[in-house]
Parts: C-alpha cells; sequence; structure tokens
C-alpha cells in the first residue's frame, strides 16, 4: 500500500480499517466499488477523493463532513455490512460503539465424499486463491448463520451446521476465522457472486489439498474431514 494512503499510524475510521483489512489502496478500493455497484445495479459512486475524505473523517480543512449521499451511503453499507454511521464513527473516541476485530464464518460443506470450494479474486501473483464459503460476521450475529447465508450467497447451496470446529487467527491474513462443519441440503454448486469469486465448485476430499495447500488448512478442518464416513 502506498504511503500517500497511509498517512497515519493507525486507522481513523472504521471504514479506513476496514480497507486496510482489504489490503487495498484507496485507488484499488475505488475501482472495486465501481465493478461492485455495476454488477449490483447500485447507483452509489466513489472517486478515490471522496473516499479519502470519508476515511478521514472530515475535509482536508478540518471541517466536519456533510451528510453522505444516500446512493453512496448504501453502497458502503452493501459492501460491508455496517451502517454508514458505524463505517465514519472515528475509532481514536469513544462512539457508543464496541468495536470488535474483522471475523469471518468458514463454512467447511460436505456433500458425501465432497467438500465445497470457491475460488476467490485476490491481489495475489495469480490472482485466484481457493478456499471454503466464508463470510464476514457484525457483532452480535452468529457466525454458524452468516456461515449458511454466505454459502448460499456464494454458491447457491443451501446447507445445515452440524457443529463447530474452531477459532483461529488465520495465518496468512491475520483474519479471525470461526469455523462450521455442514451438511449439503439442496442446490447445484455455481458462482452466483461473480465480484468475489470466479468459481465454486465440489472437490473430492481427497483431492482437497490439489487446491488449498494442507499447510494452510486448519487442524481441526482436515481432522473432520478425515473423521467423516461416506456413505
Amino acid at each position: 500500500m502506498r504511503e500517500a494512503d497511509r498517512d497515519e499510524s493507525a486507522p481513523r475510521t472504521l471504514l479506513e480499517q476496514l480497507i486496510w483489512e482489504r489490503r487495498q489502496t484507496f485507488e484499488e478500493f475505488a475501482e472495486f466499488a465501481e465493478e461492485f455497484a455495476r454488477e449490483h445495479d447500485e447507483p452509489g459512486t466513489l472517486s478515490v477523493r471522496h473516499l479519502q475524505r470519508l476515511v478521514a473523517g472530515s475535509h482536508p480543512d478540518g471541517k466536519p463532513l456533510g451528510p453522505v449521499r444516500p446512493a453512496t451511503a448504501r453502497l458502503l453499507e452493501r459492501i460491508f455490512g455496517f451502517s454508514i454511521d458505524e463505517l465514519l464513527a472515528p475509532l481514536d473516541r469513544p462512539t457508543g460503539m464496541t468495536f470488535q476485530p474483522l471475523r469471518v464464518a468458514v463454512a467447511v460443506v460436505l456433500r458425501g465424499p465432497d467438500v465445497l470450494i470457491v475460488c476467490r479474486r485476490a491481489d495475489d501473483a495469480n490472482g485466484i486463491s481457493w478456499q471454503f464459503p466464508a463470510g464476514v460476521v457484525k457483532p452480535g450475529a452468529s457466525p454458524a448463520v452468516i456461515a449458511v447465508r454466505e454459502t448460499l450467497a456464494e454458491t447457491d447451496v443451501h446447507c445445515v451446521v452440524t457443529r463447530k470446529l474452531g477459532t483461529r487467527l488465520h495465518p496468512t491474513t491475520g483474519v479471525l476465522c470461526e469455523y462450521v462443519l455442514c451438511d449439503y441440503v439442496a442446490g447445484e454448486a455455481r458462482n452466483v457472486d461473480v465480484v468475489e469469486n470466479v468459481a465454486a465448485i465440489w472437490v473430492d476430499r481427497a483431492d482437497l489439498t490439489r487446491f488449498v495447500p494442507a499447510a494452510q488448512i486448519y487442524g481441526p478442518v482436515l481432522r473432520a474431514l478425515d473423521a467423516v464416513d461416506t456413505p
């Protein structure tokens, strides 16, 4: 990330923190927001200059920001799942809210011998990475509910949670991940979220490490996959 995008030692608003956690520059996030708006028929727009004002919480001269355009507010709310007031609240003084580390619910969905995975659009060298369906957990939300909901939203697959597998800080991203084991109910795996993913497929559990290196898979997930009997 360019120094111009990080002229403070810590994020000033929740919006800035979430963009940093995505490992995106303001330019990259503005481009992503523009693509997201097109894909989801949102009328909101977000220029880099406007974004810089929003994450700072004020105008360059220090004057407070006025009301955010409703279309822009809705766009940011859909991307992050937080209200615009939460996104623009300063992190360095009390706001009546409790901020928590970014949490993600991860769904390990089984259908007989197969497990469901998605191919993310990522900013690494090859541009893609395979992983389990996952979604951000807002404060007070249930990881199990989010896991089921995001699986459906990303892959069109209905599932139910059977048990919790555990929680860890992801070794690559540093995000707090909560893993749940799920059983398949209905639906054909397909890529529904074309902005975030490039594919959604079932793979045989024995072949999972061809897509995701074993060293990157949470230990309890590997053990759960090994322990499940195949009909």
